[in-house]
């Protein structure tokens, strides 16, 4: 099992809390992607609640299932790991040779880690040269509990899959999302349905790791109690007019700004945080995934907010699809940031 580093042929499996999302790619980051298979499942939320072993063997089952219908042969399958359940944090420490730093980590990884190496599966990636200290260099260091993983692993292998990979999803979704080529700054945001995740990438390297409590559902929550509808009704109100003051006499809005104002605050603070951390770096821009790419004027409000210019992110920027793929995906496209991340794991 490997935590971070890239793998052989192998597909790989997003699974969110409304739907499962299944991707292989073939190509390469120096000569593209392609799309070769791919599936999209609505699945039941309790059912990847259930963390009894019916409700593992079921989910196991969905998770075939969608590997059938995808067409996929290999066994081999890189999975998401929630933000929630993972600690990454960038450290730095004094620069070595790579030979003598690897050696010389590996005994020091316990301090970064918030629970005993005996409890935890850890792994890191060395990004190089801090931005801010040649003298320092900055590693990537992500960690999961040991139970959490090993029941992960437990429920993937009795289907006869063979995990070859774990990334937790913030680090999948940069990876996918992140503009090519941009010198400033740029934070990476997904708004789920139960958390919102954020990823400050520069110089083509994750800066910023965050995972913020509350999501979609709270926006869902709100505005069904606000204006007394059903949870279904205030999903489809959100979706449908969003941030739009002229719709429905301004009352989604009213409900949802009281709850994005928050939101946008910690984005905002995340923003202060990276510019004081690396002087002279800029947060040139905000990308968005998940649900707030959906929302009608999400985009035009967390930059109202910020000051910082927010768009919509494209998960398939560097992946190359056909018309009927192209057709067929469009209604969930913006869903598979995560697991085209982990799709594009290159060993080249």
């Amino acid at each position: 099992m490997n935590l971070l580093h890239g793998v052989g042929d192998f597909f790989s499996l997003d699974i969110g809390t409304n739907s499962m999302r299944i991707v292989q790619l073939s190509g390469g980051s120096q000569r593209g992607w392609s799309l070769q298979k791919y599936a999209y499942i609505p699945i039941d939320q309790k059912l990847t609640a259930d963390s009894s072993d019916l409700g593992k063997k079921r989910l196991g089952e969905a998770i075939l299932g969608a590997v059938d219908q995808a067409g996929i042969k290999t066994k081999n399958i890189a999975i998401g790991l929630p933000a929630s359940k993972t600690f990454t944090a960038i450290v730095e420490t004094e620069t070595l040779p790579e030979k003598e730093l690897r050696k010389t980590f590996k005994y020091e990884l316990d301090k970064y880690v918030p629970m005993s190496l005996n409890d935890a599966k850890a792994d890191y990636v060395i990004l190089g040269p801090s931005p801010n200290d040649p003298a320092k260099t900055e590693i990537l260091v992500s960690s999961i509990a040991k139970d959490y993983a090993e029941s992960t692993m437990e429920m993937i292998e009795k289907t006869g899959l063979n995990i070859v990979a774990m990334e937790p999803e913030p680090l999948a979704m940069a990876r996918s999302l992140a503009i090519p080529g941009a010198i400033d700054a740029i934070m990476i945001v997904d708004f789920g349905e139960k958390s919102t995740d954020l990823v400050i990438v520069y110089k083509n390297e994750p800066r910023l790791v965050r995972s913020i409590p509350g999501g979609f559902g709270v926006l869902v929550n709100a505005v069904s109690g606000g204006l007394n509808v059903r949870e279904d009704q205030a999903r489809q109100f959100i979706l449908k007019f969003g941030l739009d003051t002229q719709q429905v006499e301004g009352q989604v809005f009213k409900v949802l700004s009281t709850h994005l104002d928050n939101y946008a605050s910690e984005l905002a603070k995340s923003v202060r945080f990276f510019q004081t951390k690396y002087l002279g770096g800029r947060v040139g821009g905000i990308v968005l995934s998940g649900y707030a790419s959906m929302i009608p004027l999400f985009a035009e409000y967390i930059e109202a907010k910020t000051n910082v210019p927010t768009m919509k992110g494209n998960p398939w920027q560097s992946v190359r699809t056909t018309p009927a793929q192209q057709q067929a995906l469009m209604p969930v496209a913006s869903e598979f940031a995560v697991v085209i991340g982990l799709s594009e794991r290159s060993n080249d």
